[in-house]
């Protein structure tokens, strides 16, 4: 990929039609997305920003951060926590991320077909294929191949007499749908800030995203969360804009635990687990005590979560793990992950994941119903 630097010219930023509000305020987002909720860090880290590049004098030299705070306020975006006396997102910021993200992951996406999620399974259902078959009892009249039907018709026929019989009739073939309870599962162990690199941001965005997709367009779906690290444990989907690396280790294998359990309390025929992930498993919990091992792949750990996708697997659910390092040693451990699990992965960019993710979720391969 290569890039070509030009001169800056304000004049791009003055004929926006975007008002200073509206361009701070899609700023102060990513910001807030990046500080894990905290409205102080995010203004914080705008002013810097402001004082470095002089943002708002390029759009109107009157307005003033104190002008955008005072508007956040006023449009319900933020609100003081008298409590912490300090300014605190309010659950209209909250939902407004969600969208943001599910915008900026569906900008190169085709979308999804109506909020439903087609199956391989060809059958009785909502959305016809040029592909046809012999008419069946109970088959929808309104999926009539009237020019096979008519050709059928008149192999046995003659100019002044036309003669259907019931096994002339065609029909289209139709796409089947179905639901699906997806539990999604995200690392926040140390390793998803290490080198200089930010892995959590892009993960909480597929998150909000996805959640925002569930609720819109997909009622029917459920979708849990859960986070992971030294334990496991369940993220309501208010939460996801606030969640934080912690110096943690990882422990897969708790994290795959409670979703297998979570998955048990839904009464879907089709159960999905996806894992966003960067490291390997490096401990886990026995007898209340935790057993790390940060070195290399620790056998005693790896076994344990393997242990965990076969049960996963005898529960018909399927594990997609969407690895978001390149470290070819840690490769070969999710793809040991995947086979015992008969399931998938990904080796993802961080530019890339929400497309895998979306694309992975709205095409739905992966169970067939009748």
């Amino acid at each position: 990929m290569h890039f070509k630097y030009l001169e800056w010219d304000e004049r791009f930023a003055r004929g926006s039609n975007q008002s200073p509000f509206d361009t701070l305020w899609d700023l102060f987002q990513e910001l807030l997305t990046i500080a894990g909720g905290d409205v102080s860090q995010a203004l914080k880290w705008l002013t810097d920003l402001d004082d470095q590049y002089d943002i708002i004098d390029q759009f109107d030299e009157e307005y003033s951060l104190g002008d955008f705070v005072e508007e956040l306020e006023n449009r319900g975006y933020i609100e003081a926590d008298s409590d912490e006396n300090l300014m605190v997102m309010t659950r209209k910021t909250e939902r407004s991320l969600r969208q943001r993200s599910l915008k900026e992951i569906f900008k190169n996406l085709q979308k999804g077909s109506g909020g439903q999620h087609k199956t391989d399974h060809s059958g009785k259902g909502l959305e016809r294929q040029p592909e046809t078959r012999s008419w069946q009892h109970g088959d929808d009249i309104g999926h009539i191949d009237s020019v096979g039907t008519m050709m059928n018709m008149l192999k046995h026929s003659t100019i002044d007499q036309f003669n259907l019989q019931e096994k002339d009739l065609q029909v289209h073939e139709t796409d089947h749908y179905t639901s699906v309870a997806t539990v999604l599962l995200i690392d926040l162990s140390h390793s998803m800030i290490l080198y200089g690199e930010d892995r959590i941001t892009p993960a909480k965005k597929v998150a909000m995203a996805l959640s925002e997709l569930i609720l819109n367009d997909y009622a029917k779906d459920s979708l849990d969360i859960v986070a992971f690290g030294n334990e496991a444990w369940e993220v309501n989907i208010e939460d996801l804009p606030y969640l934080q690396v912690g110096p943690y280790h990882t422990n897969t294998q708790q994290a795959l635990q409670l979703a297998r359990h979570l998955l048990h309390r839904r009464k879907y025929a089709n159960k999905q687990i996806f894992m966003i992930t960067d490291g390997k498993p490096s401990c886990i919990i026995e007898n209340g005590k935790m057993y790390k091992n940060s070195f290399g792949l620790d056998r005693k750990i790896v076994n344990k979560v393997l242990d965990e996708a076969v049960k996963c697997r005898r529960d018909k659910i399927n594990i997609t793990t969407f690895m978001i390092a390149k470290d070819p040693y840690l490769q070969g451990f999710v793809r040991e992950l995947s086979e015992t699990n008969k399931g998938r992965a990904y080796f993802a960019s961080l530019d890339n994941l929400g497309g895998y993710i979306f694309e992975d979720y709205i095409k739905n391969r992966k169970k067939r119903v009748r």
